[in-house]
């Protein structure tokens, strides 16, 4: 029996790909990927800096092109498949940063906040919508607040304009039993559709993205062969299989979709995904992936094992925008072990 409900099939390869990439991609690889993304068939690629629009900083990492720059290289290539952006306050502002995104013709800005602030998405829900555009909410470090939390926090969404509402299960904490009891909730009492965005550091990203469609979620997030932070997301190449042998409706042609997955193993070479001890630990811990990299550099300055400052971080439910504590935690660890 064929699956008669459609999903949304988003391909996060050039914005969450850029953690694993240090946001260093470069105009010939958004070229290259945006094109066989469009074959592919995927409904939207979404580009940028890793933390989305205006994240480019010291502090979080200095991306090599401008948002502009990236959005127009991809934006020229696509035809059919739409273009999204991430987007978190705080990073992006409506003038300097959203505005220019819509004149350049940016079709979806996804706003994503932590998982118990989706207050601070009004503001820019509001504006998307009033401009015309398709805004999304998503909820980030979505492991660390209940389904009754998640509801009334996609319930303001809801009410604020969002089209969509996204769990992102930033830190790969996840486990299927989780995913089905989380999206089921959002499903039977939101009006809107409920996506879910996989990371794999404990190797469930793709068991996580099946429950999630099992359970009524009708957008699924994937990068080509994992490409991301921490352990990577769910493979998009191997969603497309899937939601093929499942006889889900989408628009995508699998044969161009693994073609799409050599094609990125090739030109990010040596930054594809993997897990390790770290990426595990930051799982169990339920540690923004992000930090995976940072953790390891600093452990090394402070002679410290980077397993024990992930277990802190998490014990300290530290999220993403909160680079700085890293250092505090290693510093502190460091003098404990002298």
């Amino acid at each position: 029996m064929p699956n008669t409900a459609s999903l949304t099939i988003c391909d996060v390869t050039l914005r969450d790909g850029s953690h694993a990439y240090n946001h260093k991609i470069t105009a010939d690889q958004i070229y290259a990927y945006a094109k066989a993304s469009e074959e592919s068939g995927f409904d939207y690629l979404e580009v940028g800096h890793g933390n989305g629009l205006g994240a480019s900083s010291l502090q979080v990492g200095e991306s090599l092109l401008s948002d502009y720059e990236m959005l127009r290289y991809a934006k020229n290539v696509l035809k059919n498949t739409k273009l999204s952006v991430h987007v978190i306050p705080g990073f992006a502002t409506l003038q300097k940063d959203i505005e220019p995104a819509i004149k350049l013709g940016v079709d979806l800005f996804r706003i994503g906040c932590h998982c118990t602030e989706a207050d601070i998405s009004q503001k820019h829900i509001s504006f998307i919508r009033s401009a015309g555009k398709e805004a999304w909410g998503v909820l980030m470090m979505s492991h660390m607040a209940s389904a009754e939390v998640l509801l009334e926090e996609c319930k303001k969404m809801q009410s604020y304009g969002a089209q969509g509402v996204v769990l992102m299960d930033s830190a790969g904490a996840y486990t299927p039993s989780e995913t089905s009891k989380k999206i089921s909730v959002l499903v039977e009492n939101l009006e809107i559709p409920v996506g879910f965005h996989a990371h794999n550091n404990l190797g469930l990203s793709i068991a996580n993205s099946l429950s999630a469609i099992e359970t009524g979620a009708r957008i699924l997030d994937g990068t080509a062969k994992g490409f991301g932070a921490g352990a990577g997301n769910a493979p998009i190449e191997i969603i497309a299989a899937l939601v093929k042998k499942l006889n889900y409706p989408t628009n995508i042609n699998l044969y161009k979709a693994l073609d799409a997955a050599e094609l990125a193993a090739n030109l990010f070479s040596g930054s594809l995904p993997k897990s390790d001890s770290i990426t595990i630990v930051s799982g169990i811990s339920g540690v923004f992936s992000g930090f995976s990299k940072p953790v390891v550099r600093i452990a090394e300055k402070y002679k410290i094992d980077p397993r024990d400052i992930l277990t802190e971080l998490g014990l300290k439910n530290a999220v993403g925008g909160q680079e700085d504590l890293i250092v505090e935690v290693a510093s502190v660890l460091a003098l404990k072990s002298k």
